[in-house]
């Protein structure tokens, strides 16, 4: 999302300049069974959407939620299965920030989840021009990998997981 006529990142360049801004959702309660020790806590969608609901856009001073990139119905989850499909959904079609959005995505739910987990981060059908592309990339382990090992796009992701003040 950073970017556009030919700018790049810190171009100053926007491609969306005027996002709708979605209201946030409340947080969840917290319930006595889930503060139970005896209790099995499995993860559900909705805490996966806590997890990355608060992620930074790399373009606005907004958060995923607040732009509506990411919503509780997109999560898909299976304790039992280990398994979490994240879909999200670009403000725009040709958003050159997709790929590091997912990457964020990933990287928060790599940090958040135990080990046991198969993740899967991807754009809603039908919503973005490279769509095929960019899927690939956030499915293929050894790019992940190779990008968290660039240490510029690795403080970038950092910047979009840390806690705004």
């Amino acid at each position: 999302m950073v970017g556009g006529g030919g700018g790049g990142v810190g171009s100053g360049l926007l491609e969306n300049a005027n996002p709708l801004i979605y209201e946030r959702s409340g947080e969840r309660p917290v319930t006595a069974g889930e503060e139970d020790e005896q209790v099995p806590d499995i993860i559900d969608a909705r805490e996966i959407f806590d997890l990355i609901r608060c992620i930074n856009d790399p373009e606005h001073p907004l958060t995923l939620e607040e732009l509506n990139v990411v919503e509780q119905v997109r999560v898909q989850v299976s304790d039992p299965d280990s398994t979490v499909a994240v879909a999200f959904t670009p403000t725009i079609p040709h958003c050159s920030m997709a790929t590091l959005i997912g990457l964020s995505i990933k990287v928060k739910l790599l940090r958040s989840l135990p080990q046991r987990f198969k993740m899967d981060v991807h754009i809603t059908p039908g919503t973005h021009a490279s769509e095929h592309a960019v899927n690939k990339q956030l499915a293929d382990k050894e790019r992940v990998a190779a990008a968290l090992e660039n240490t510029h796009l690795l403080e970038v992701v950092n910047q979009c997981l840390s806690a705004r003040s």
